[in-house]
């Protein structure tokens, strides 16, 4: 199973989150991204992905 590490501002701390947790996405100027919650915390977590995905 593949892996994403978010970056949690509220924790400080890189979290590893499973492929099933975390869901694609498209921002508002089209870059695609990745979004989670923080296991620990349940803040919201974001992470902007390649063009080329």
């Amino acid at each position: 199973m593949a892996t994403m590490t978010f970056y949690c501002v509220k924790c400080h701390a890189k979290k590893d989150v499973d492929e099933k947790d975390w869901t694609r996405t498209t921002m508002k100027n089209g870059r695609p991204a990745a979004k989670a919650k923080c296991p620990d915390c349940g803040t919201g977590m974001y992470r902007i992905l390649p063009k080329d995905t």
